[in-house]
Order: C-alpha cells, then structure tokens, then sequence
C-alpha cells in the first residue's frame, strides 16, 4: 500500500470516528438528548490555530514535547556508533594453582573488593605450607646459632685471658730460673719442667686463638645461613601472597615479616599459648575480588578440577565505557582530538531525545580504506541509566567555527501538502498546541535550525505530531479538540 493511500486510510477513519462521536460533542443543558453536529459547531468561537490537548489527550495519543535548544547545527558532524566497555573494565580471576574449585558467586551477582569468589583445594597449597614450614624452622635453627656464638666468644676470651696470665707467670718464672741456675741453687730437672710447662701455655693459647678465628667463622656463616633462610621464607610468603591475592602482612599476622632476629615473627612457640601466623591456618586458597563489578561468565562448573592457569570467572565495571563510531574520512580536515562532543540516543526510542551525555573527541589510530572511515572514540564525562555496553547511538562533534541557532528535532517537523508544520505548546496554555508553519533552515539529520515563531526553552509536539497534523490538515482556520479517548473534532466545545 502506497503512502497516500494509507494516509487517506487514516483520514476516512478519523472522519468516522467523528461522525460517530459526534453526538458527544454537546449536550443538552438541561439533561436532554444531544445537539447535532452543526447545531453544536455552528455556536464555535472565532477562527483559531489552536488544538486542546489536555492530559488525558496527551496520554492516549502518546503526545511527547521537546525543548527548542540553541545549537551549532550548521557546524555538528553526527555519525552513527555504539557503546563499549573500555578495556581495563573487564577483569579475569584464574586459578594459580590447581586443585578443585567451589563458586561462592552467580551470574551478574554484583560484587564489592574483598569479597570472596571462589575456593580452591589445592593439593599444591599444602606443598607451599610445608616449604614456608621448613624454612621457618631453618630461620629458628640459625637464629639459635647466631644467638649462641656471642656467648661462646665471651667465653673463649676468658680462656684466652686465663692463658695469657699463666703464660706470663711461667716466663718469669722461667727468667728467675735462668738467673740461679749458674749458682747451683736450681737443678737442670726443675729448670727443663718450667721451660716445658711455659711450651704448653703458649700452645694452647695459639689454639685459643685459632679457635677464636673459628668461631668468628662460625658467626658469619651462620648469619648468612639465617639471612638466607629469612630470603626464601620472604619468597615463599610473597608467593602465597600472591595466590591467595592478599598481602604478606595479612598472612604473617599478628607477627611482623620484617623482623628476623631474635624479636617478632619467628619468636613464637608453637607447643605455647601464642597464635599460630595465619599462613599456617589456611586450609583452602579462598580468591577475593580485587575491584568492583558485576559477575560476566562463570567458566567453571562447581566441583570442577582445574589446572593453574584455568578461568574461573569474570567480572566486568558495566559503567566503565567509551563510545567508538565510524567517521567519514573526507571530515578528517575538520576532525581532531579534544573537540565537544555529545552522544545522543537513537530516535524511535523510549528514551528522551535530549537525554544526551557530554563527551570529548579521540580520533581513533585505524581507518578502513574500503568503506573510507575512520575511527573515533568519546568517553562521556557522565553516564545516563540507558548506556549499556552494546547499546547504540548516534555521536554529534561540534567543529569549529559559526554560532548557534535555534533548533528543534527533525522529527517534530512534519509534511502536510506543500507546507512544513510544527505545533508549538501554548506558553499560557500547556494544555493547547499551535499549529504553524516552520521557517527551517540547514539540519544535521537529528536537529534543524528554525528562523521565526519560537523562542529559546518553548516546547514543541515530537511524538504524536503526525496523529495532530492528520487531525488538524485542512482545517487549521476552524480549530478544534481532541475528546478523551483521542478524537478529533473542529471548532471549541460546548461546556456542559
């Protein structure tokens, strides 16, 4: 079926529906039966533009209005795009060991940071807490070593000390000797024991003092055995840190990991009333979530044996997202980063038209020879409920140059016979429309400049402007109304 025919259609039933509720266009003051037709219009006031369209008009017409804006429309570039999320809006939670995993989530469950998302039973986790065990242990050991060998030098500085005094006696024993062996008082046998016992200090003392490098020896090798215990232990604690998405100090608790001495983490007793570090307590590797969402896709199922490195789940920030649309590359020389933009939604739509976000201008770095476009991107500044990822739109770029102009939505305009028509909401009056000729001038496709008739802020019918013009066509110089249930009669109606 043509155009014309359809709209002809329309009109034949608007004429019936008038015809057929004509009788409830007035009534009898006095309660009787209804006036006809043109007794009822024949008492009409005088020749208007205006149509009554009151609320429940509105309602059942589906009559919407949208605000004459002043605009660039001379210099707007709109190309059509759609919304997606930006790349560091979606984040993957794997397996770093393997084992068997439980799902503490559903899909599109919304998650908050530290809550947890799934267990894991990992053979491989006992492993790690046994090397985190042996290295403590190894840690104790040396610690005691260390500790011990200050004691052990004391005590062999006494020794030496000891030594030192009984060989200085016995050499001036030897001396005195010397002097009165030539008078016979001494005997060869007494001087020769004095000798030999004087041999016997000084050698012992050069073992004190060989003993003494020893254990200075002894000192750093077991300072270097402790540090490098401490080391790998640092290593292993950061590992599991790293697997169970926590921090060392979390896991060490309530012990300090930077302390190796003799004070702080490696102090306590296990067979003693003071806690355990919490690595030793952990009996399954429990992941938390590192950043808000909602949960896209479970990829496992529960109860599922997962490898390392296996997905479990995926979140996505569904508010993080950026508008990419294809330009024309002929609009190159008018194109750069950092112009305003705007995006807007779709026509057709439930969606307010003026509903739109405010964004700036990334030309994008591809360009697809075939089809001659160019990729540009906008990330809006605030998002409106109806962005979704997926959702599309259309993207206006303001170039520079010109000024603004008053501008209503292309749709609001419509076509009857020669003339174009606009029905401008009655500023005194919001329950009434008028209709009027429009003065267009140049549009972009979504919005057209309007040159008289309006101001700034007056409101124009968008929806249901097609519903007035059929209404209204041919008998604009009588007026008319609509009654309740969206009919159409010319001329005022009758009070009761």
């Amino acid at each position: 079926m043509s155009l014309p025919s359809f709209i002809l259609l329309i009109i034949q039933f608007l004429l019936a529906l008038f015809l057929g509720n004509l009788a409830g266009c007035t009534r009898d003051p006095a309660g009787g039966q209804a006036k006809t037709g043109d007794a009822a219009h024949s008492e009409a006031p005088a020749a208007t533009n205006r149509v009554d369209v009151p609320e429940t008009v509105r309602r059942n017409l589906g009559i919407t209005f949208a605000k004459v804006e002043s605009r660039p429309v001379a210099q707007t570039i709109r190309v059509p795009g759609q919304f997606e999320l930006l790349p560091e809006a979606r984040r993957e939670y794997r397996t770093m060991l393997a084992g068997r995993v439980e799902l503490l989530v559903r899909q599109y469950d919304r998650v908050e940071v530290g809550m947890p998302l799934y267990r894991l039973v990992s053979p491989e986790w006992r492993d790690l807490q046994a090397k985190l065990t042996e290295a403590e242990s190894t840690i104790r050991q040396t610690e005691a070593r260390v500790a011990s060998i200050p004691i052990l030098l004391n005590a062999h500085k006494e020794h030496e000390a000891s030594l030192r005094t009984s060989a200085a006696l016995w050499e001036k024993r030897v001396e005195q000797l010397d002097q009165t062996r030539a008078s016979g008082v001494v005997t060869a046998e007494e001087y020769t024991v004095a000798q030999t016992t004087l041999a016997s200090q000084r050698a012992q003392l050069s073992e004190t003092l060989e003993k003494e490098a020893e254990l200075q020896a002894s000192s750093a090798d077991a300072q270097a055995q402790h540090d490098a215990a401490h080391a790998r232990f640092r290593l292993l604690l950061s590992t599991a840190a790293v697997l169970l998405g926590t921090d060392e100090r979390t896991l060490s608790a309530p012990y300090d990991p930077d302390n190796h001495l003799l004070t702080g983490l490696h102090q306590h007793d296990p067979a003693s009333s003071q806690p355990a570090p919490q690595w030793h307590t952990i009996k399954e590797v429990e992941l938390r979530a590192t950043a808000p969402g909602v949960v896209q896709s479970l990829d496992l199922t529960n109860g599922a044996w997962a490898s390392a490195g296996s997905l479990v789940l995926a979140t996505i920030q569904p508010d993080r997202l950026r508008f990419k649309a294809m330009g024309m590359q002929s609009d190159l020389t008018r194109l750069r980063d950092g112009l305003s933009a705007r995006i807007v939604p779709p026509k057709g739509g439930s969606v307010d038209l003026q509903d739109t976000m405010e964004a700036t201008l990334i030309v994008g770095l591809s360009a697809d020879p075939q089809e001659r476009t160019v990729e540009l991107v906008a990330v809006p500044s605030k998002l409106s409920p109806w962005a979704r990822s997926g959702v599309s739109a259309h993207l206006e770029i303001i170039t520079a140059g010109g000024q603004n102009e008053l501008a209503i939505p292309l749709s609001s305009v419509i076509q009857d016979g020669l003339a174009k028509i606009v029905f401008r909401r009655d500023p005194r009056d919001p329950d009434k429309a008028i209709r009027m000729e429009a003065d267009l001038g140049v549009n972009d496709g979504r919005w057209v400049v309007i040159r008289s008739g309006v101001r700034e802020g007056d409101e124009v019918v968008l929806d249901g402007v097609y519903q007035l013009m059929i209404a209204t066509s041919g008998t604009v110089e009588k007026g008319g109304h609509f009654h309740s249930d969206g009919t159409f009669h010319a001329g005022e109606d009758e009070k009761k």
